[in-house]
């Protein structure tokens, strides 16, 4: 958020301020983007074949690096004149060019830090106490991230981006001092010899393949990505147009308002017993999420779209704590990292394409139409999905240490890697 804002008015009294300042959030976003996917396709793979806590710490340190030397880069700002190629007439501040590969280094070693994690937490925490400990994980995670936001766009007001930078360097610290006391090393519960580094790789997507319970959840995440970035690329819009509220908290409010939601979802689910049934649950969680979708195209006013917006982060939260308790308690630890990875490179890699068809879809429809579309969307995929019977059997025992099963009737079959089809 913090440098959206620097990067947006950056170019204030240029001659050019508006298009140079779009180019540069669209030069950020690739920066971003493109190593992100990259590194998503391997990073699975790094996990499996390292010790993940000196990964992490090493991954940690990265970000904490590239996040420092963004804070001098501001401080100092070189500002001699970058040549934008294609345009002659537009040039970049050097500040700004400098920025995109620090930002890259920033976001390629989250993305390796997360499978290593998520990972890890199978060998820390026992197989009964996956869900809860999930739920916590990213429900803490999710409040620090929205108190996090307010705070540095507060100090980017008050005191400029360089000062609000100091926010992240706090957390990845913290970060690092935990992960330095964390003591016990966790490498991967592999017998075997590592094979050559590729044929590890497909390993994991070949695993995801055999295993259509777990392929079909995450081409199910893929549709459900694609419908929510169609309804909420243009939030703000709505918020402004639709919704007819001019306050920035208000704005701030409905964006928090997801978060929030899904930090409730993450610890709230745990109070059900979805573990030997957490396929039918999953299909549920998308329903409803997908309802909360289309409401929000019917309402006129903030005061029930702020409680809306609630909803829709709070069934995503669920979703989402079910699912890694599934993976963590059914993929075995060897090969964790991996099938992760593939799931999380397989869930957000339509969220491009669903910005743009939710921007065109505004501009054609209106802004009730991207909402009514993407909810409706929503509702189908959970449909569909309840209509697989594999998906719906897909559970696991918590009381069984055997890991690998993944279906729970009966507890610990095997799940059938001939289920492709989408029906009984």
């Amino acid at each position: 958020m913090v440098l959206l804002f620097t990067a947006t008015t950056a170019f204030a009294g240029s001659a050019h301020p508006v298009e140079l300042a779009a180019l540069a959030l669209a030069f950020l976003g690739l920066s971003s983007t493109i190593p992100t996917l990259i590194t998503a396709i391997f990073s699975g793979t790094i996990a499996d074949r390292t010790d993940r806590l000196h990964l992490m710490r090493w991954t940690n340190a990265a970000a904490l690096f590239a996040t420092a030397a963004v804070v001098a880069l501001l401080y100092f700002r070189p500002s001699a004149a970058v040549a934008v190629p294609g345009r002659p007439d537009f040039f970049f501040p050097e500040w700004v060019v400098l920025l995109y590969p620090l930002w890259a280094i920033e976001t390629t070693a989250v993305t390796l830090f997360r499978p290593a994690f998520n990972a890890s937490l199978p060998q820390v925490v026992g197989r009964p106490e996956l869900g809860r400990a999930n739920g916590l994980v990213y429900a803490t995670a999710l409040v620090l991230s929205v108190s996090a936001s307010l705070l540095a766009g507060w100090l980017t007001n008050t005191s400029g981006a360089a000062v609000a930078l100091a926010v992240p360097i706090v957390l990845f610290g913290f970060t690092m001092l935990l992960l330095a006391f964390a003591g016990t090393p966790l490498p991967p519960e592999r017998t075997e010899p590592l094979s050559p580094f590729l044929t590890e790789a497909k390993e994991g997507y070949g695993y995801l393949w055999n295993r259509r319970p777990l392929l079909a959840l995450t081409l199910a995440a893929l549709a459900v990505n694609f419908f929510s970035a169609v309804a909420f690329v243009e939030l703000g819009l709505y918020v402004v147009d639709w919704l007819g509220v001019s306050q920035a908290i208000l704005v701030g409010a409905m964006m928090a308002g997801g978060s929030l939601g899904a930090a409730a979802g993450t610890l709230l689910i745990n109070r059900f017993r979805f573990e030997e049934r957490a396929g039918s649950v999953m299909t549920l969680l998308i329903v409803f999420q997908g309802a909360s979708v289309g409401v929000l195209g019917l309402v006129h006013t903030i005061w029930i779209a702020l409680p809306d917006m609630f909803l829709f982060g709070l069934f995503p939260g669920m979703f989402t704590t079910v699912l890694l308790a599934t993976i963590q308690s059914t993929v075995p630890n060897r090969i964790l990292g991996r099938v992760l990875a593939a799931d999380e490179v397989g869930s957000f890699a339509m969220i491009p394409v669903g910005q743009w068809v939710g921007g065109l879809v505004t501009a054609v429809a209106g802004i009730p139409m991207a909402y009514f579309a993407a909810g409706g969307g929503t509702v189908a995929v959970g449909i569909l999905m309840s209509l697989y019977g594999g998906l719906r059997r897909l559970g696991f025992n918590p009381s069984d240490p055997a890991r690998g099963s993944g279906v729970s009737s009966p507890p610990s079959a095997p799940l059938d890697e001939r289920d492709a089809g989408l029906s009984d």
